[in-house]
């Protein structure tokens, strides 16, 4: 979810109407929901189709591997890590093969440059852009994934989900994990001492941040310090604002950073951007401030916290679940509200991709491809996945399942991360290209052609024209 050569591979799709209203109608409900108690169902349940190692509720094969053993790299740190390398723990009960999670650093695809030029490539990295996939392909890194992990694949996703781990017509990816990057999270006490009620368009959310201001609390978190955060406000503005066209345009920059749609944009977030009294700690702060602490500092201090909301994915609930507050009571969420026609909506994923070629590295990817393991690490929340036959019960909230619930049903109809979709240098890398230069216009909203100047410039070097 944080974040690549030009991507060529994404699907683009044309119906982004539809799409926005399927996901934003799911959303809409959510803050309406409390906290269920549904997380005590396992997924998969396809039965026991013979062969290999099984398990009574198993619903993949997987082959015994005693004695392998398998580095899988990713950049998750904390819960996310850990509930992680609980999918990984089935794995090797299931197989008998051992399992080391390697922490990698952003951008992973330089890490994995390194890991490869000493001779030690992980057998399976978790790629946070389908632009990263392509350059991996590039370079002769990733292996394509074989008969059984895409069989599984094919399965269980979407054809949308499938294409976007596509290369060259070659199945390189599994979309394990995906987000809806499309909410904005509050905290339920802070609205109700202002009055305040979950806003619909942008002027709605302007107004709403006035009334949580007036009440005495700061009406936005961001976690300026974290640079994909700022491309996901971004993206989200943009394609609203825009359209579905211009936004497909724009992520293959077949329009400038210059164009007007643009300056419409960056003009539009300046309007909290550019407001110190509206974001926690004002521009300096919010660029010392990481996104999992944009999140905590939003639901801790009782009435009194430093924020009154925080914007990002279904994710922030890992965040929320190491403060006191509870998801559907204490911290709610409504989507990222519509500046233009139609409400946006985002999403973002990771993808399992093979580096060693092997029985077991395979393996891991049909693993990973299948509901079973899915839904060991949708129970334990901050976790979406976009494989369709996994038993959205096992969310361990309304909120979550519904989320989820939205996402599937959208099928094929999504709108990838845009910064996800650039070439590495200029949407994936700490302090360079597009995470720099909103970081810098965070600092200065005001110099709206300016940022637009230096993200063209980025962006043409980065594209190659």
């Amino acid at each position: 979810m944080r974040t690549s050569s030009t991507i060529r591979t994404r699907r683009t799709v044309k119906r982004a109407t539809r799409i926005s209203a399927t996901l934003a109608a799911g959303a809409l409900a959510l803050s309406l929901t409390a906290c269920g108690g549904d997380d005590d169902n396992g997924g998969g349940d396809k039965g026991d189709q013979g062969g290999g190692s099984k398990t009574p509720a198993s619903s993949v094969t997987l082959p015994k591997l005693d004695g392998e053993s398998l580095e899988v790299a990713a950049v998750w740190t904390g819960t996310e890590q850990e509930n992680f390398k609980k999918v990984l723990a089935e794995f090797e009960k299931r197989t008998g093969a051992k399992v080391t999670f390697v922490p990698a650093q952003d951008p992973i695809i330089n890490f994995l440059g390194s890991k490869i030029a000493g001779g030690a490539p992980p057998d399976v990295a978790m790629l946070p852009q389908p632009g990263a996939i392509k350059q991996a392909v590039d370079k002769g890194w990733a292996k394509p994934l074989g008969a059984e992990a895409t069989k599984e694949l094919g399965e269980n996703y979407s054809q949308g989900w499938q294409d976007i781990g596509k290369v060259g017509g070659k199945q390189y990816g599994v979309y394990y994990k995906a987000a809806n990057k499309s909410l904005i999270w509050y905290n339920a006490q802070v609205f109700e001492n202002a009055g305040a009620a979950e806003p619909k368009t942008w002027d709605e959310l302007l107004d709403t941040a006035q009334m949580i201001y007036d009440s005495g609390v700061t009406p936005f978190s961001v976690g300026g310090a974290d640079g994909w955060t700022l491309t996901d406000w971004f993206e989200n503005v943009y394609l609203s604002q825009a359209g579905p066209e211009k936004y497909d345009q724009l992520a293959k920059h077949e329009i400038k950073w210059t164009d007007p749609s643009v300056k419409e944009a960056l003009t539009t977030l300046a309007q909290i951007w550019g407001k110190d009294d509206y974001v926690a700690g004002g521009a300096s702060g919010a660029l010392q401030t990481e996104f999992p602490a944009s999140v905590t500092q939003t639901f801790t201090g009782g009435d009194q916290p430093k924020a009154g909301m925080v914007y990002e994915g279904d994710f922030v609930q890992v965040n929320i679940g190491e403060t006191k507050a509870k998801v559907g009571t204490d911290a709610k969420v409504f989507p990222f509200p519509a500046v233009g026609d139609t409400a946006p909506v985002v999403s973002g994923g990771d993808a399992a991709v093979v580096f060693e070629d092997s029985k077991a590295a395979q393996a891991l990817a049909t693993w990973l491809a299948s509901p079973d393991a899915a839904a060991i690490q949708a129970k334990l929340g901050g976790f979406l996945s976009p494989n369709k036959n996994i038993d959205a019960s096992v969310y361990p909230n309304d909120v979550q399942k519904k989320i989820a619930e939205a996402l599937v049903a959208a099928g094929d109809d999504f709108r990838f991360d845009m910064s996800d979709q650039a070439p590495q240098a200029f949407g994936g890398t700490p302090g360079k290209g597009e995470w720099k230069t909103l970081q810098d216009f965070l600092k200065n909203p005001k110099d709206v052609a300016g940022a637009q100047a230096k993200l063209e410039a980025d962006a043409a070097a980065a594209y190659g024209g």
